[in-house]
Formats: C-alpha cells, sequence, structure tokens
C-alpha cells in the first residue's frame, strides 16, 4: 500500500467541483498540494478549508485551456513546491449540446482541457517521476467515456480519448515504478452539471456523492487500481461494467437501455436547458440595443 504522507501533488482544476473534495481526502492523508485552477478567488477559498484542517496548499492560478503554456506552469510548480509526487488530472469542461449547435470554439475548448492538458503536463512531469522511479498519475474520466451519450458528445469523445491513452501509458509504463490510474464516475451528486442544470438524475441511472469519487481517488492512489467506475454502490457498479462490456458487441443493445431508464431524456433536457439560459442574455442584449441603452 502506498502512503501519500509527505507526497506532493499537484491538483488540477482544485478550486471547484470534485478537485474541492479530493483536495480535502489529500489533506486528510497529509499530503501536500499544488491547487491549480483558472479562478484565483476559488483556490483562495480552498486554501482556507484546506489550512482549517491542518493541510499543506500551495494556489497556482492557471488556465489549463492554455495547453500550449503549460511549460510555464511546470516551471511555476517546480520553483514553489518540490517534485511532483502525484499528478491528478481533474479539470474538466463539459457542454450539452445538440452536436449540429456545437461550435467550434466549443470543441476546441472541451478537448483540449479534458485530454490534451492531461496529456501534456504529464508529457512534461513524467520524466521526473520516472528518474526518480516513483510517481502516480490519476485521470478523472467518466463512464460517458465508456458509452457515447447523446447530447453531451464532445464530452464523451474527450473521456473515451483520456481512457484509452490512459490504457496505453500504463503498458508503457509497465516494468517501471511509475503507476497511472482512471477513475469514472456516473452522475455525481452536488457538482457540475447536477447542480448547474437543476434536472434530477432519472434514479435507474445511479447517482454517486463527490465524497465517493474523492475516496476512490485515494484508494486508486493507495492500491494502484488501473480503472475504478464509481456509480452509486459496488453492485450498481459491477452492473454498469457488465453492461460496457455487451456494449462492446451489441452496441445497440445499451442504446435501448440508455433510453429506457431516461438518460438521452435527461441530457436532451440539459442541452434545452442551457440553450434557453445563453439565449435570454443575447435577447436581453438586442433589447437594449434597440432601446439605445447598450
Amino acid at each position: 500500500m502506498t502512503f501519500l504522507k509527505g507526497k506532493t501533488v499537484l491538483l488540477t482544476g482544485a478550486s471547484r467541483g470534485l478537485g474541492v473534495y479530493i483536495a480535502r481526502n489529500l489533506a486528510k492523508e497529509q499530503a501536500t498540494i499544488v491547487g491549480v485552477s483558472r479562478s484565483k478567488l476559488g483556490l483562495d477559498r480552498v486554501c482556507e478549508q484546506i489550512k482549517a484542517v491542518g493541510g499543506k496548499w500551495i494556489s497556482i492560478p492557471f488556465d489549463m485551456t492554455n495547453v500550449a503554456e503549460l511549460s510555464t506552469l511546470a516551471t511555476q510548480i517546480n520553483e514553489v513546491a518540490s517534485p511532483v509526487d502525484i499528478l491528478i488530472n481533474n479539470a474538466g469542461i463539459e457542454i450539452y449540446r445538440n452536436f449540429v449547435d456545437y461550435s467550434l470554439e466549443e470543441m476546441q475548448s472541451i478537448v483540449s482541457t479534458n485530454l490534451l492538458a492531461a496529456m501534456e503536463i504529464t508529457r512534461l512531469l513524467l520524466p521526473s517521476m520516472l528518474e526518480r522511479g516513483s510517481g502516480h498519475i490519476v485521470n478523472i474520466a467518466s463512464v460517458a467515456g465508456k458509452k457515447g451519450v447523446a447530447y453531451n458528445s464532445v464530452y464523451s469523445a474527450s473521456k473515451a480519448g483520456l481512457i484509452l491513452w490512459t490504457d496505453a501509458i500504463r503498458q508503457e509504463l509497465a516494468g517501471t515504478d511509475v503507476n497511472i490510474s482512471t477513475i469514472c464516475p456516473g452522475y455525481v451528486s452536488k457538482v457540475g452539471m447536477t447542480v448547474n442544470t437543476r434536472i434530477p438524475v432519472p434514479q435507474l441511472a445511479g447517482i454517486s456523492t463527490p465524497i465517493q469519487v474523492a475516496n476512490a481517488v485515494i484508494k486508486s492512489l493507495k492500491q494502484n487500481q488501473a480503472e475504478v467506475i464509481v456509480n452509486q454502490s459496488p453492485i450498481t457498479a459491477s452492473l454498469t461494467k457488465l453492461m460496457f462490456a455487451t456494449g462492446q458487441i451489441y452496441p445497440e443493445f445499451v442504446d435501448i437501455i440508455y433510453r429506457l431508464i431516461g438518460v438521452v431524456k435527461l441530457n436532451q433536457s440539459r442541452a434545452e436547458n442551457l440553450n434557453s439560459i445563453e439565449i435570454l442574455p443575447n435577447q436581453l442584449k438586442k433589447q437594449l440595443k434597440k432601446t439605445g441603452i447598450a
């Protein structure tokens, strides 16, 4: 079992959502957390929480969509912390849309943040781990990367890429003392789109808590687990694995299940809900221009 006390952990997407829960768990394990997010205010809030429980925290404001500038982030990390022992690629973007309604900018943003940023920061930090003969990378993916999800197709593609890239790198790292894990949550309560869209998840789809996901991250580190599906309960997670395995042979079978349990309808509602929220400000702007106010 790996002990996390005294380890330096780089956590991206650290200012909100799952990142906050993962940070709290790392603080309990007495790790030093280097939190990265584009929101300085958010990082400051998490910093207060971590230090309040005696944890060690270093904030670095940085926008992970700036993939070409990640070498600058790596340099900053080396200046303020000891070499990174654990990298947790948690930063992510999710935008629900009918596929034809996505803009190129939105697609690039999702893929850059969810996949390319994780690949690039890993590429920059991995040589040091290999040289020291110690390290662990954890990629926060999604069950949406195990089975494509309607009205969330670009997110599904980015997470599928993350899962398969992790699988390939794990094979490259065989025989070294550097490990890599993937965490695949299903729907998660209290964070992300579950909160933002205010549309409840169908009961049969299963929903986990952020604490369960954060616990899975710690367990994957301590036990060097290759892939963990987090979906409500161990039984639900096992059934999810069986469904995805069946879907490799009969993809239409899982299509039917997704429709029956309400996944497609939920995502369509989320897409429509978000679209209406975005349209209203634009309509208001047009009205203000007509009146000469804006």
